[in-house]
């Protein structure tokens, strides 16, 4: 840290180094805000600023009274299926169904789809889960008329494989647009989080090989437990010859 940062942010930034090179495994109790503070020579007021800074980037969790330990890392998600990001890291994904519909698509939903006036969808909004623990709460639609027969298909499944296996579309591109929100009362019991935690609203469309899209959703993920890479492939630039 430079020499002018306020100190909270140095004991911050120690205890982040500690987690980040593993010297402190997930779930290690962290010292207290009384000991932090005779370590550093500073008040527990600046030990406090520290592990509130820490909490709020899902570094650590409190266990009142037990104390502060370190939190599990977040899982680093590409946009794409969740079930398979989740297996290509060796972790075990899983879906809870909340409820699976056939509807008219509301405007917005239509927008989306680039579907007509009076179209029906399919809607799916489950709890996807990692290593059973609660991850994300995930709303999808797709177009009825594409899809007959989807909503019989396993809740814990992946509708990317449906879509490929029983209706041969050949997915193409996944786009999302990532905001930060604060979770409300009912996903944050959903999620298993406290009211008021932050989260991640992702929404999505996927198009298959011909540009048509055949899924749009929005999913809303624990900030504390999912992280989002994003790769842009830069083209070089050309020198033109003088």
């Amino acid at each position: 840290m430079p020499s002018g940062a306020p100190l909270y942010m140095t004991i911050a930034a120690d205890v982040r180094d500690r987690i980040a090179t593993e010297q402190l495994a997930p779930h290690t109790l962290l010292p207290s805000e009384r000991e932090l503070a005779e370590v550093h020579g500073v008040s527990r007021m600046t030990a406090r600023l520290a592990l509130s800074l820490l909490e709020s980037e899902g570094l650590v969790y409190r266990n009142p009274p037990r104390g502060t330990f370190v939190a599990e890392p977040r899982v680093r998600f590409h946009v794409g299926s969740f079930s398979e990001e989740v297996a290509r890291m060796g972790r075990r994904p899983a879906a809870r169904q909340l409820w699976a519909v056939h509807q008219p698509a509301t405007p917005v939903v239509r927008a989306a789809l680039g579907l007509g006036e009076g179209a029906s969808v399919h809607a799916f909004h489950r709890v996807r889960t990692v290593d059973g623990v609660p991850f994300a709460l995930e709303t999808t639609y797709m177009p009825a008329e594409l899809t007959p027969g989807i909503l019989d298909e396993p809740e814990q499944g992946s509708l990317w494989a449906a879509l490929r296996s029983r209706y041969g579309i050949e997915l193409a591109r996944s786009t999302a647009v990532l905001e930060s929100i604060v979770l409300d009362d009912p996903t944050s019991v959903q999620l298993g989080v406290r009211a008021g935690s932050a989260g991640t609203l992702l929404t999505r469309r996927t198009e298959d090989i011909t540009g048509r899209c055949v899924e749009y959703g929005y999913d809303v993920y624990r900030a504390d437990r999912a992280a989002f890479e994003v790769t842009e492939v830069l083209q070089t630039p050309r020198l033109s010859g003088v």
